[in-house]
């Protein structure tokens, strides 16, 4: 039986590609969550409307080869993402090692320019896009690839803020509930 995508329990989804592969891992109350830890949840995450927009007509298949990749790529993404600005060695051969399996091509075409994919096998697609994507952002603002301001989550974010401020990965959730803890604490003080 092929795996059957659900609706996206994640609490951050709105970011790109490569930040949105680091957030398939989440904290809540119930605890800590991976999407990617069955292929329901790959299936899941490839039916996301962001990522089937970056593969674009390109498509991906829910098996254990294609959630293998993807979970080498969001472990080298977990260790780019420490310091976007400097990262360590071991970080850099990580993810050069996922980019190592496609590369973007140019070509003419009857109707102008146009730029194609090629990877090594479809199964690599989704984790080298996210790689891919990754480099974008390291490319337009790497002071803004950043994890929320609260200690206690694991998720990040591309803050595409005016002045570059943005501190939470969600202020409904984590940046009232940071804000709660400071108040709650200023309280017992007093």
């Amino acid at each position: 039986m092929p795996p059957t995508p659900g609706a996206d329990p994640r609490p951050l989804t709105d970011e790109p590609l490569g930040i949105d592969l680091l957030n398939t891992r989440w904290i809540d109350t119930a605890g800590h969550h991976d999407l990617l830890d069955s292929l329901d949840g790959l299936a899941t995450w490839l039916a996301a409307p962001l990522v089937r927009q970056a593969l674009g007509d390109l498509s991906a298949t829910a098996d254990h080869d294609t959630l293998e990749r993807l979970l080498q790529a969001r472990t080298a993404l977990d260790k780019a993402v420490v310091n976007p600005r400097n990262p360590e060695p071991d970080a850099v051969e990580a993810l050069n090692a996922v980019l190592a399996h496609g590369r973007r091509g140019h070509v003419l075409r009857f109707d102008g320019p146009d730029t194609f994919v090629d990877v090594r096998a479809p199964s690599w697609l989704p984790a080298w896009r996210a790689a891919e994507d990754y480099l974008r952002l390291l490319a337009e603002r790497p002071e803004r690839i950043r994890p929320c301001g609260n200690p206690e989550c694991v998720l990040h974010f591309y803050d595409v803020s005016k002045n570059g401020t943005r501190r939470w990965c969600s202020m409904a959730g984590c940046g009232n509930r940071v804000k709660a803890q400071r108040h709650y604490a200023r309280r017992k003080k007093a």
